[in-house]
Protein backbone atom coordinates (compact mmCIF):
# COMPACT_ATOMS: atom_id res chain seq x y z
CA UNK A 1 0.00 0.00 0.00
CA UNK A 2 1.35 3.21 -0.42
CA UNK A 3 0.97 6.65 1.40
CA UNK A 4 -1.86 8.00 -0.96
CA UNK A 5 -3.47 4.50 -0.35
CA UNK A 6 -3.29 4.76 3.09
CA UNK A 7 -6.20 5.25 5.61
CA UNK A 8 -6.69 8.82 7.26
CA UNK A 9 -8.16 7.63 10.19
CA UNK A 10 -7.89 4.32 11.89
CA UNK A 11 -9.81 3.50 15.07
CA UNK A 12 -9.70 -0.26 17.17
CA UNK A 13 -11.92 -0.82 20.26
CA UNK A 14 -12.33 2.70 21.15
CA UNK A 15 -14.59 3.24 24.39
CA UNK A 16 -15.00 6.79 25.80
CA UNK A 17 -16.61 7.82 28.67
CA UNK A 18 -17.93 11.43 30.44
CA UNK A 19 -18.20 10.38 33.72
CA UNK A 20 -20.29 7.12 33.61
CA UNK A 21 -21.66 7.82 31.03
CA UNK A 22 -20.73 5.62 27.94
CA UNK A 23 -20.23 7.89 24.71
CA UNK A 24 -18.20 5.66 22.45
CA UNK A 25 -18.56 2.19 22.54
CA UNK A 26 -16.56 -0.54 20.70
CA UNK A 27 -15.96 1.82 17.53
CA UNK A 28 -13.49 0.07 14.84
CA UNK A 29 -13.36 2.19 11.73
CA UNK A 30 -10.96 2.65 9.01
CA UNK A 31 -11.05 6.11 6.65
CA UNK A 32 -9.78 6.12 3.66
CA UNK A 33 -8.72 8.82 1.66
CA UNK A 34 -11.49 11.22 0.01
CA UNK A 35 -14.81 12.28 1.23
CA UNK A 36 -16.42 10.93 4.16
CA UNK A 37 -19.53 12.16 6.52
CA UNK A 38 -19.72 11.16 9.74
CA UNK A 39 -23.85 10.95 10.27
CA UNK A 40 -25.50 10.22 13.59
CA UNK A 41 -28.53 11.75 16.29
CA UNK A 42 -27.78 14.80 18.28
CA UNK A 43 -25.71 13.31 21.41
CA UNK A 44 -24.57 10.08 19.45
CA UNK A 45 -20.85 11.20 19.78
CA UNK A 46 -19.90 13.20 16.54
CA UNK A 47 -17.64 15.91 17.89
CA UNK A 48 -16.47 13.74 21.24
CA UNK A 49 -15.32 11.68 18.23
CA UNK A 50 -13.87 14.49 15.91
CA UNK A 51 -12.19 15.95 19.44
CA UNK A 52 -10.53 12.59 20.19
CA UNK A 53 -9.41 12.49 16.03
CA UNK A 54 -7.34 15.96 17.20
CA UNK A 55 -5.95 14.28 20.51
CA UNK A 56 -8.06 17.06 22.62
CA UNK A 57 -10.13 14.24 23.91
CA UNK A 58 -8.15 11.22 25.82
CA UNK A 59 -10.12 8.01 25.27
CA UNK A 60 -10.78 5.67 27.85
CA UNK A 61 -9.63 2.68 25.42
CA UNK A 62 -8.79 2.17 22.46
CA UNK A 63 -6.48 3.01 19.82
CA UNK A 64 -6.22 5.61 17.55
CA UNK A 65 -4.16 6.67 14.75
CA UNK A 66 -4.21 9.53 12.21
CA UNK A 67 -2.12 9.59 9.15
CA UNK A 68 -0.61 6.54 10.78
CA UNK A 69 0.40 8.11 13.41
CA UNK A 70 -1.05 7.55 17.10
CA UNK A 71 -2.95 10.31 18.91
CA UNK A 72 -1.69 9.74 22.15
CA UNK A 73 2.11 10.69 21.41
CA UNK A 74 1.37 12.70 17.92
CA UNK A 75 -1.29 15.08 18.43
CA UNK A 76 0.63 18.17 17.46
CA UNK A 77 1.95 16.83 14.42
CA UNK A 78 -1.33 15.45 13.25
CA UNK A 79 -2.78 18.59 14.60
CA UNK A 80 -0.20 20.24 11.91
CA UNK A 81 -2.18 18.75 9.20
CA UNK A 82 -5.45 19.05 9.88
CA UNK A 83 -8.27 21.99 9.84
CA UNK A 84 -10.73 22.01 11.99
CA UNK A 85 -14.17 24.35 12.07
CA UNK A 86 -15.21 23.70 15.28
CA UNK A 87 -19.45 23.21 16.12
CA UNK A 88 -21.05 26.46 17.01
CA UNK A 89 -19.52 30.05 16.70
CA UNK A 90 -16.46 30.45 18.77
CA UNK A 91 -15.30 33.42 17.01
CA UNK A 92 -13.52 36.46 18.26
CA UNK A 93 -16.38 39.16 17.52
CA UNK A 94 -14.20 42.32 17.84
CA UNK A 95 -11.39 40.89 15.01
CA UNK A 96 -12.50 41.76 11.51
CA UNK A 97 -12.40 38.41 8.79
CA UNK A 98 -8.97 39.04 7.77
CA UNK A 99 -7.74 39.74 11.07
CA UNK A 100 -8.92 36.56 12.33
CA UNK A 101 -7.72 34.36 9.16
CA UNK A 102 -4.48 35.64 9.04
CA UNK A 103 -3.79 35.09 12.83
CA UNK A 104 -4.79 31.68 12.11
CA UNK A 105 -2.80 31.18 9.48
CA UNK A 106 0.16 32.74 11.53
CA UNK A 107 -0.74 30.04 13.89
CA UNK A 108 -0.10 27.27 11.78
CA UNK A 109 3.29 28.91 10.73
CA UNK A 110 2.88 30.36 7.80
CA UNK A 111 5.13 34.19 7.96
CA UNK A 112 3.03 37.12 8.11
CA UNK A 113 3.46 38.43 4.47
CA UNK A 114 2.27 35.34 3.01
CA UNK A 115 -0.33 34.87 5.85
CA UNK A 116 -1.96 38.21 4.97
CA UNK A 117 -2.14 37.11 1.27
CA UNK A 118 -3.22 33.51 2.26
CA UNK A 119 -5.77 35.02 3.84
CA UNK A 120 -7.13 37.04 1.43
CA UNK A 121 -7.43 34.40 -0.82
CA UNK A 122 -9.22 32.20 0.68
CA UNK A 123 -11.60 34.60 1.83
CA UNK A 124 -12.46 35.18 -1.76
CA UNK A 125 -12.75 31.47 -1.73
CA UNK A 126 -15.31 31.13 0.64
CA UNK A 127 -17.17 34.17 -0.83
CA UNK A 128 -16.29 36.66 1.88
CA UNK A 129 -13.69 38.88 0.29
CA UNK A 130 -15.80 42.06 0.26
CA UNK A 131 -16.45 41.36 3.93
CA UNK A 132 -13.27 40.38 4.87
CA UNK A 133 -12.58 44.12 6.81
CA UNK A 134 -15.62 44.32 8.71
CA UNK A 135 -15.82 42.66 12.46
CA UNK A 136 -17.18 39.39 13.14
CA UNK A 137 -19.51 39.96 15.52
CA UNK A 138 -21.40 42.02 12.20
CA UNK A 139 -21.89 38.62 10.59
CA UNK A 140 -24.70 36.90 10.22
CA UNK A 141 -24.69 33.13 10.78
CA UNK A 142 -23.98 31.86 7.36
CA UNK A 143 -21.26 34.60 7.32
CA UNK A 144 -19.59 33.27 10.54
CA UNK A 145 -19.75 29.73 8.97
CA UNK A 146 -17.57 30.81 6.24
CA UNK A 147 -15.47 32.72 8.45
CA UNK A 148 -14.29 29.32 10.36
CA UNK A 149 -14.59 27.07 7.48
CA UNK A 150 -11.53 30.12 6.10
CA UNK A 151 -9.97 29.39 9.62
CA UNK A 152 -9.88 25.62 9.10
CA UNK A 153 -8.43 25.75 5.11
CA UNK A 154 -6.34 28.45 5.14
CA UNK A 155 -2.82 26.65 5.96
CA UNK A 156 -3.83 24.28 3.15
CA UNK A 157 -4.40 21.25 6.00
CA UNK A 158 -4.53 17.47 4.39
CA UNK A 159 -7.46 17.30 5.70
CA UNK A 160 -9.79 18.71 7.25
CA UNK A 161 -12.48 18.05 10.09
CA UNK A 162 -15.66 19.75 9.73
CA UNK A 163 -18.68 19.51 12.89
CA UNK A 164 -22.16 20.62 11.76
CA UNK A 165 -20.81 22.88 9.12
CA UNK A 166 -23.87 23.87 7.72
CA UNK A 167 -25.73 23.94 11.21
CA UNK A 168 -27.74 27.77 11.09
CA UNK A 169 -27.45 27.97 7.45
CA UNK A 170 -30.24 28.36 5.11
CA UNK A 171 -30.79 26.43 2.02
CA UNK A 172 -29.06 28.99 -0.55
CA UNK A 173 -26.17 28.57 1.99
CA UNK A 174 -25.86 24.87 2.70
CA UNK A 175 -25.82 24.92 -1.33
CA UNK A 176 -23.32 26.89 -1.69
Amino acid sequence: MTQADANVIEVEKLVTHYGEREILKGVDLEVPPGRTGLVGANGAGKTTFIKILLGILQPTVGDVAVFGEDVKTKALEIRSRVGYMPEGSCLPLSQTAADFVVYAAELAGIPPRAARQRGSDVLTLVGLHEERFRYLGEFSTGMKQRAMLAQAIVHDPDVVFLDEPTAGLDPEGRDE
